[in-house]
């Protein structure tokens, strides 16, 4: 007796009947919104959240009060693409790697949920939308540095500097203060002192917001080779750097002050800043005594610190 079964299907497509085989295995069907959250993980969507946090307020001071709707739509929609494409060809890039440690394994490209080609092609995509939008509706030197930024962080960071470099933070952190530069280009077509400003407050932040993740996750670099500051130097000098460029930081954020701003910006950066200052000092304090370690504090202060910093660029150029 044949095993094989048919179920017959709407035949107004006039398609033949179905066959299936009882204890066969069914081919699941492919989960759509399975398939869109991997494609929008790719992008790193919390990257594209600091990307908001600095980029709207450089464009108010620029201003010197609230730009037009339009303007910042267009370019919250061009850089939110941009950034989402440097961090989908940032995990093309990094597939090798990231199937390696535990914090990235769980990436659509190490397990499998999506293709390298389909991420390539997606991150191209994403990158020549972005660019063409901002040149499109802002202006050649906010679409030059857009362009400019996606190319440095994947060509220069991701595929040399990461994985050569135990300075590769230090050196890649002019993609991640480029939205700044990019929002007050976008709004004058120029770049004032200003701009360098809050661009150094940007990039000095970045070592003592990365090196606590990288200390936290300092055996899974090991794992992959990847020579960041943590894994390859001693406690001592990560404490320095750390220290070092908080203090940076903070001195950047007090050099905005005297370019047009008020006492409610220069406040704000005083206490916010000597918070983070703090924060560094208290981290680096407690690896030296060889006590408890907790990295992850001065890592999401730090977040809360460049929001409150950048809120009062927003609100002092409202004012």
């Amino acid at each position: 007796m044949s095993t094989i079964t048919e179920r017959p299907v709407s035949n107004s497509a006039g398609q033949p009947p179905v066959r299936t085989v009882p204890g066969a295995p069914v081919a699941p069907r492919r989960d759509v919104r399975a398939v869109v959250s991997a494609y929008v993980s790719l992008t790193k969507p919390r990257i594209v959240e600091l990307l908001l946090v600095t980029t709207v307020p450089a464009m108010m001071l620029a201003e010197g009060g609230l730009p037009s709707l339009w303007l910042m739509a267009v370019v919250l929609v061009g850089g939110s693409l941009a950034a989402g494409a440097a961090s989908v060809l940032n995990c093309y890039i990094d597939r090798d790697i990231d199937q390696l440690m535990r914090r990235t394994k769980r990436r659509p490209l190490p397990t499998h949920t999506v293709s390298p080609r389909s991420a390539l092609v997606f991150g191209l995509a994403l990158a020549v939308v972005s660019v063409t939008l901002m040149a499109v509706f802002t202006n050649l030197l906010a679409a030059g540095l857009t362009l400019a930024a996606i190319a440095y962080y994947d060509l220069v960071y991701t595929l040399w500097l990461k994985r050569t470099t135990p300075q590769n933070t230090f050196w890649g952190g002019a993609c991640g203060a480029a939205p700044v530069l990019i929002g007050w280009a976008a709004v004058t077509g120029s770049l004032a002192p200003a701009a360098w400003a809050l661009f150094a407050v940007v990039f000095f932040w970045q070592m003592p917001h990365f090196y606590p993740l990288a200390m936290k996750y300092k055996a899974d670099y090991a794992r992959a080779g990847i020579p960041m500051l943590p894994v390859v130097a001693s406690a001592r000098r990560v404490n320095a750097e750390i220290i070092g460029f908080a203090w940076l930081t903070l001195l950047s954020s007090l050099a905005v002050w005297p370019l047009g701003m008020s006492a409610i910006y220069g406040v704000t950066a005083l206490l916010s800043g000597g918070v983070f200052v703090y924060e560094a000092h208290r981290l680096c304090r407690q690896v030296a005594s060889g006590g408890a370690v907790r990295p992850m504090r001065l890592f999401h202060w730090s977040y809360v610190y460049l929001t409150i910093l950048f809120a009062a660029v927003a609100v002092d150029a409202l004012v």
